[in-house]
């Protein structure tokens, strides 16, 4: 503890944070209090075992795979790569660097950098308690596919029988087994966002238990979380390993590793390739959120948080392919099982059909069957023709499937042909348990950090307390994406609380470190941490390069919100066992706009902000001089 004096003048309304060094010249405020001095991590490995455990999460196993099976496999990997040089890394070392010297989270180390970019770190906190919201509901997801793993027969993996138990399900029959599971079981999910209906208590239940492991996890802060990151960290990728070995020795699995691998090098021409992973690379590294900032300000003063940023950098991106080849050898295996039951079937139509024996046609032949049936018996044929499908592996392993839909639905349908199926549910689910709750502590740490920083709560409660009481609001509020209509309110969250005020963010951040603050003085500031100044690859990306990438992502999304129209959102149509388009209704609409301008609204209000109260500041200390 430090003891720190200073005679002050201090204004109705301010507030004083230590040391001396963090007021701005000519400011006539400072403290006489104790300082307590700041908790730090164990080790440089428990630094970096917390930011892979933040950096690494579900987009890595459920996004980058459905990029690359989008944007032309193996092919895709040329413009992820090169944009994690270009902007990745340079951002990623950036936060860590803002964090380190300042000793802060988000708020106090803008605000120190000047006192008009406090709103920036206002804007990362609330991008995160958005986050939180509905991050954690995948987590309640995830317990709740966890819990069903357990019984002898998996849950999905057969349609229930009807209210006359008189046969299955007819919903279930017209959809599948795994897509009635989620959106009828776990989500219990309306027809529309119109139709709201009650909570669904058992992934209330869920969500509650997500709140409770979230909180034990943070609750004395670094302490805590520096001893849980050395499972969150690590057991994802001994699962990932076992999936691996159980992967590619599956049948047909080696032609999902195949078709990823596979480039299709005409996919380099399409901007939104590029675009993508641009965007891929700035999302999986957690840039904005300042859940870096706050991890980076427990390090010691002379960290090499430079080499930490490479390596951490290199860890999540080389996770996304190792989880990719998991994940299509895990899709290959679905796809050639779909082909093969897709051939059957037509092999048992045509056998039923025409009367023919079994040993007359094979699985092989089938196509060429259906072929000379079609000749030699046109009108038999005719009257089978609308039964017929066309049976094809290349449109089974071309059919993309994004987000939670290749998380609960894809995965669980694999998982249930396999043996032992409910081992190798509980694996997967745990890791995505494990995935979601290591990101979700930075995302909490992103809040309390600044919160704890700027003395907001902590003058009559303890970091505890404070710590539950964020865990507790997010909570409350998260209760609302159980409810029936959750999934629709999720989905808004999902697409658009974070993705265009993380690029404003970003942007701004870069900005002011080179242009208000100074590169040079920035440069000076790396020099007393790391004894040496950056190198020129660091000064031009962050002076040149990253700045007009941010900000053509910036003006991308811009131009494409605008000429996409009324928002559509998929619904879930019980009658015919699949999704639809709908329009969101004008309150959807509206609500959206309020999320997209809440968090980029921060920064000028702040700004404003400090703009009047220096100007009340000064009269208030010419009155005093006066007096």
């Amino acid at each position: 503890r430090v003891r720190v004096c200073v005679h002050v003048l201090v204004l109705p309304g301010d507030v004083c944070v230590p040391p001396i060094e963090w007021l701005h010249a000519g400011s006539s405020i400072c403290l006489s209090e104790k300082v307590p001095a700041r908790p730090s991590w164990d080790s440089p490995m428990q630094f970096v075992l917390a930011c892979v455990s933040y950096a690494v999460g579900l987009g890595n196993v459920w996004r980058f795979p459905y990029l690359c099976q989008m944007h032309g496999g193996g092919g895709f990997l040329i413009p992820y790569l090169l944009m994690l040089i270009l902007e990745g890394i340079p951002l990623f070392c950036m936060e860590l660097a803002i964090g380190q010297k300042m000793r802060l989270g988000s708020i106090g180390a803008w605000t120190a950098i000047s006192p008009y970019l406090g709103g920036l770190g206002i804007a990362s906190v609330v991008t995160s308690m958005y986050l939180c919201l509905y991050y954690n509901v995948i987590n309640a997801w995830s317990f709740w596919y966890l819990f069903h793993s357990f019984q002898s027969v998996l849950p999905w993996a057969e349609c229930p029988v009807n209210a006359n138990r008189t046969g299955y399900l007819e919903e279930c029959e017209v959809a599948s087994p795994t897509q009635y599971f989620f959106y009828r079981e776990t989500l219990n999910i309306s027809s529309s966002i119109d139709e709201n209906g009650g909570l669904h208590m058992g992934q209330a239940l869920c969500l509650l238990l997500a709140w409770i492991i979230v909180y034990l996890f943070i609750v004395r802060g670094v302490k805590s979380t520096g001893v849980v990151v050395y499972f969150t960290a690590t057991f994802p990728y001994v699962v990932l390993i076992i999936y691996l070995i159980r992967g590619v020795t599956l049948h047909g699995a080696w032609n999902g590793v195949k078709y990823m691998f596979t480039p299709k090098l005409e996919q380099l021409a399409n901007p939104q390739t590029w675009i993508n992973a641009a965007t891929q690379i700035f999302f999986s590294l957690g840039l904005g959120f300042g859940s870096l900032i706050a991890f980076s300000s427990y390090n010691h003063h002379n960290n090499d948080f430079e080499k930490q940023a490479v390596i951490i950098s290199l860890i999540n991106s080389g996770t996304s392919v190792f989880a990719s080849i998991v994940t299509f050898s895990i899709y290959g295996f679905k796809a050639t099982f779909n082909y093969e039951s897709c051939l059957e079937r037509m092999r048992l139509l045509c056998l039923n059909a025409f009367d023919l024996s079994e040993e007359s046609i094979s699985a092989g032949n089938v196509t060429e069957w259906i072929h000379y049936l079609n000749i030699t018996h046109p009108e038999s044929f005719a009257a089978i023709a609308s039964k017929i499908e066309h049976c094809s592996l290349e449109a089974e392993l071309d059919t993309a499937v994004e987000g939670t839909g290749l998380a609960f639905i894809v995965y669980s349908e694999a998982i249930k042909n396999m043996p032992l199926s409910q081992l190798w549910s509980v694996l997967y689910f745990i890791m995505l348990l494990l995935l979601g709750m290591g990101s979700m502590l930075g995302n909490v740490t992103a809040i309390i950090t600044p919160l704890a920083d700027i003395k907001l709560l902590s003058r009559s409660l303890s970091s505890e307390s404070i710590n539950g009481l964020v865990c507790l609001l997010c909570l409350l509020l998260g209760f609302g994406f159980t409810s029936r209509s959750g999934n629709y309110w999720f989905t808004i969250f999902n697409e658009y609380a974070a993705t265009l005020s993380l690029l404003f963010i970003v942007f701004l951040e870069v900005i002011s470190v080179c242009y208000v603050y100074g590169l040079r003085r920035f440069e000076r500031d790396i020099e007393d941490m790391l004894g040496h100044r950056p190198n020129w690859y660091w000064k031009v990306m962050w002076a040149v390069v990253s700045p007009l990438l941010l900000f053509s992502l910036f003006i991308f999304y811009i131009i494409n919100y605008i000429q996409g129209g009324t928002p559509t959102y998929q619904a879930w149509d019980k009658d015919l066992g699949r999704s639809v388009v709908k329009e969101y209704p004008v309150y959807g609409q509206v609500f959206i706009a309020l999320l997209l301008l809440s968090a980029l609204s921060c920064v000028p209000l702040a700004a404003l902000h400090a703009v009047c109260r220096r100007k009340q500041r000064g009269t208030a200390i010419r009155e005093h001089r006066h007096a």
